[in-house]
């Protein structure tokens, strides 16, 4: 939701060139929504979902910082303060998000390490 809010404000201000990043970040976010509530994430094992996850906030943190810096400091329109302000807020809380899938991502490692080579052989 608040990436499709930074869409709409980068459209209504003068920053249009800033407005496909929130725009690939809303639609990604709505394929792993949709991909976790249709239980794609059970029917192809072959890809770790929260490794997809953790590199998508990870990206979007640092893409968000960078665009929202450029938006508040450039351009004089509300509408870009207002998306500069909001990409702020979209980069804390994809720092948040990042922080708790790295803590599943390294459980996941741990506990994969824990099996003797015998056990994934098996596998």
């Amino acid at each position: 939701v608040l990436s499709f809010i930074i869409f709409i404000c980068y459209i209504a201000s003068l920053v249009t060139s800033f407005f496909m990043a929130p725009l690939l970040e809303f639609l990604l976010a709505l394929f792993l929504f949709f991909a976790y509530a249709s239980k794609l994430n059970e029917k192809f094992k072959g890809l770790y979902w929260p490794l997809s996850d953790f590199l998508r906030c990870v990206t979007a943190a640092i893409i968000y910082f960078a665009i929202s810096i450029a938006a508040v400091s450039r351009y004089n329109d509300g509408a870009s303060k207002a998306a500069g302000v909001f990409g702020f807020v979209a980069t804390i809380v994809f720092a948040i998000d990042f922080y708790l899938t790295f803590n599943d991502l390294v459980a996941f490692l741990k506990q994969g390490s824990s099996e003797s080579p015998e056990e994934r052989k098996s596998e």
